[in-house]
């Protein structure tokens, strides 16, 4: 048998025991998606075990800002691995640890002072609720232990995060039935950049008004509805939730996981409201891409509160909470960004996805396009077949993941507008496809 012989047989042999052992997120066993061999990686192009080089619009769900095999964040992870991976955060503290908290304060929205570090994004929605219900247990108001949500919206995997996504057009209505019951109020409608109306917030009004008493708090996607269905509404819809939250005495959780760091062309969504929550939850993008950490952050109102409870601490703590090694991989992602013109940077994004999505308007089996910061996004009339669409995407040359209507991209900050350009058009091409 000859190398390349030997190659392919090893390639074979991969996706055949992938097959047989390994369960993908959201994957049948049954009737599996077929999944796709890489074997390298750098900048935006993804690299398959049979050749094909692809264009990566997904930043592997959202968290490779700076793109793969970066020389900065590879040299961070080096050096560290060097001193120390992991040690336990009980009783131990570290440098890189301390630096991150340190910074994460400095670029959040003025108010959050205390930082609790995760392990995963779905982990920093379960502190973050965590933390509201044992702040109003500490208040000595145990009557507060529920939550208001917003429909179309998404938190998390984990059985505290699914019960605040979306109930009945979300991932997790099989559960319902076992997972604890929250409110919820109608997506918001007011389009990102459109004129405010008030009757938009009007049902959350009305259900904050008459169940705050047993309300601990309101948890929300900033600006973005992300998985629940690429939503981007207003500004005001936002700033208004912050006012009745201080009205109504209930904490603002924050979830901005997939916001954060940069991706709708402000640091953090909040931004864009000028509001600070509660609390705020930060992931994905954290550590570039490189490393799993999450992060819930707190004003000094709800950590005090909760330390002076009966319990004296919080109650929580992760084996894998602070780990050195993706704590120095995060600080040397954040000083990366921080120290590029990132925000044009996401502006020329923007106008780029914009300019290259108009066409997919035309299409008759497309029923919306829109683009923020370096988020595009194609709603389709009817759900894709993602097995089929994904096989024609490959073909196309470029990496994207879509869901339900929505084939959308959340591209490497590092893209070239030809990168750019090269993904849109191979969408393009199926898409166009299809509807022919």
């Amino acid at each position: 048998m000859n190398s390349t012989q030997e190659i392919m047989s090893e390639r074979s042999s991969i996706l055949t025991k992938d097959q047989q052992f390994v369960w993908h997120p959201y994957s049948s066993l049954t009737d599996p998606i077929p999944a796709y061999e890489v074997v390298s990686a750098e900048g935006v192009l993804l690299h398959l075990a049979d050749g094909t080089v692809l264009v990566d619009g997904m930043s592997s769900w959202w968290c490779t800002i700076h793109g793969y095999n970066h020389p900065v964040l590879n040299r961070a992870a080096k050096d560290q691995i060097d001193k120390v991976s992991h040690v336990m955060f009980g009783g131990i503290t570290h440098a890189p640890a301390v630096d991150l908290c340190e910074r994460l304060i400095q670029i959040t929205p003025d108010g959050l002072d205390k930082v609790f570090l995760a392990d995963s994004g779905s982990v920093a929605v379960e502190v973050a609720i965590k933390m509201a219900f044992q702040y109003w247990l500490s208040k000595g108001q145990p009557q507060k232990n529920k939550l208001l949500s917003l429909r179309n919206g998404y938190h998390g995997d984990t059985f505290a995060a699914m019960s605040v996504c979306d109930p009945v057009n979300g991932m997790h209505h099989l559960f319902d039935k076992v997972m604890q019951q929250h409110f919820f109020a109608p997506a918001p409608q007011t389009a990102f950049d459109g004129d405010w109306n008030e009757n938009d917030i009007a049902e959350f009004t009305d259900i904050i008004r008459h169940q705050h008493q047993q309300l601990a708090a309101v948890i929300l996607e900033p600006i973005v509805q992300g998985a629940g269905g690429m939503r981007f509404y207003s500004p005001d819809y936002l700033r208004r939730v912050r006012e009745l939250c201080d009205q109504y005495d209930v904490l603002l959780i924050a979830d901005e996981i997939a916001t954060g760091f940069g991706r709708t062309g402000k640091l953090f969504a909040c931004e864009w409201a000028d509001i600070t929550p509660d609390i705020m939850c930060l992931g994905k993008a954290i550590t570039g891409g490189y490393m799993t950490l999450a992060a819930t952050l707190c004003s000094e109102a709800v950590s005090t509160g909760i330390c002076e409870g009966e319990a004296g601490c919080f109650m929580h703590g992760p084996t894998f909470m602070g780990n050195p090694l993706a704590c120095a991989v995060a600080n040397a992602s954040i000083e990366l960004l921080l120290s590029s013109n990132w925000q044009q940077n996401i502006q020329r994004i923007e106008a780029t996805l914009k300019s290259e999505l108009e066409p997919f308007a035309d299409l008759p089996t497309v029923a919306d396009v829109r683009a923020l910061g370096a988020i595009g996004v194609i709603e389709m009339k009817e759900p894709v077949d993602v097995g089929a669409i994904q096989k024609q995407f490959v073909a196309a040359g470029v990496w994207v993941r879509p869901f339900g209507k929505l084939v959308y991209v959340m591209p490497p900050f590092i893209s070239t507008d030809e990168e750019l350009r090269q993904l849109v058009t191979g969408i393009y091409q199926v898409l166009k496809g299809l509807a022919d």
